[in-house]
């Protein structure tokens, strides 16, 4: 499929997420041959100020391509001029405008999600952007802001009318954050409605689901998040059943560890070990998730400040997984 002038090899998206898919991670989904990756959302603002956190955060390794880069913020003068800043000062291939994130901060702000509540404004700001930068503009939102606002396909209309080269859709609104199961229906409903490309977002965690969304919603790819948390291979999966019908064989243990070691090396090389190993505590309970014992582990991990210790961690689990000797997590 194309998104505007972009090829993506297959419809198997990754999501974006704050304080995960950093270039750590990308790199990683890109490894199981993701289609299309997400930077975390960067501030307008941040971009506007030249905050050096942020401007790095827009950095892009040459094997990340495809790549979408998130922005969010609601003033339409920032919100141009930081986009300006992607077309022309990143590699990034595709400017994505964030309507979806349900934060608290993000919405009392005024963006995110929270565009949705104003329509006319929304559009006036992408279209805006789209004027003044030559990448493909995509939009990810929500089905609205609650149960009783839902406009997701009113919108998807406008914005299609105002040039925009895709649209993802998080089957939830605002108010449900990441609870209660998500509706496709809505999905269906948008992609019914509009001729460029629909991603569908939420609920997937199995290559059935992942089927099951491109042929209940006739989306054009499918969008994984939660999902892919400590299962990366699960990437790989979806793409091998949509094009095979084939299950690939689930991941062993040996093949979590080994990945788990090299995303905490990516992350200390990208931030440092102080930073970088903090990080990885969240990654590496995802990891662990479903291992015999891995909620005692999470003791362990949660405490570990460097590499050299995470490594003596997966050693002494590794083992105590053959011998079924725990005698060290009693220490």
């Amino acid at each position: 499929m194309k998104i505007g002038n972009v090829e993506i090899a297959n419809p198997v998206f990754i999501a974006p997420m704050a304080g995960i898919t950093n270039s750590a991670f990308r790199g990683i989904c890109k490894q199981f041959q993701a289609g299309l990756i997400y930077s975390e959302m960067v501030s307008d603002k941040a971009i506007c100020f030249e905050n050096k956190k942020t401007l790095e955060m827009t950095q892009i390794e040459p094997h990340e391509h495809p790549i979408a880069m998130q922005l969010f913020g609601h003033d339409i003068e920032s919100m141009v001029e930081a986009a300006k800043y992607l077309d022309t000062q990143t590699e990034c291939d595709i400017i994505d405008i964030n309507m979806g994130c349900p934060v608290q901060k993000i919405v009392k702000a005024q963006a995110g999600s929270a565009l949705m509540k104003d329509e006319d404004h929304a559009v006036r700001l992408v279209q805006a952007i789209i004027e003044n930068v030559q990448k493909p503009v995509t939009v990810k939102m929500r089905l609205g802001w609650d149960k009783d606002s839902i406009n997701c396909v009113s919108l998807a209309k406008k914005l299609e009318a105002a040039g925009v080269a895709a649209i993802a859709v998080h089957g939830r609104t605002r108010n449900q954050m990441y609870e209660g199961k998500a509706d496709w229906s809505y999905i269906k409903a948008v992609k019914e409605a509009v001729s460029i490309p629909v991603i569908g977002n939420g609920d997937i965690t199995s290559v059935q689901a992942a089927k099951k969304m491109l042929e209940e919603t006739g989306c054009d790819a499918i969008m994984i998040g939660r999902g892919v948390l400590g299962d990366p291979w699960l990437i790989q999966r979806c793409v091998h059943f949509l094009s095979t019908n084939e299950v690939l064989e689930e991941t062993s243990v040996d093949e979590k560890f080994e990945l788990a070691l090299s995303h905490a090396r990516n992350l200390v090389e990208l931030k440092g070990e102080r930073i970088g190993m903090n990080e990885m505590r969240g990654h590496a309970a995802w990891y662990m998730k479903g291992i015999k014992y891995s909620h005692r582990v999470k003791d362990f991990i949660s405490a570990m400040k460097t590499y050299d210790e995470f490594v003596i961690i997966l050693k002494n689990y590794k083992d105590s997984l053959i011998t079924d000797n725990w005698d060290w997590l009693k220490e």
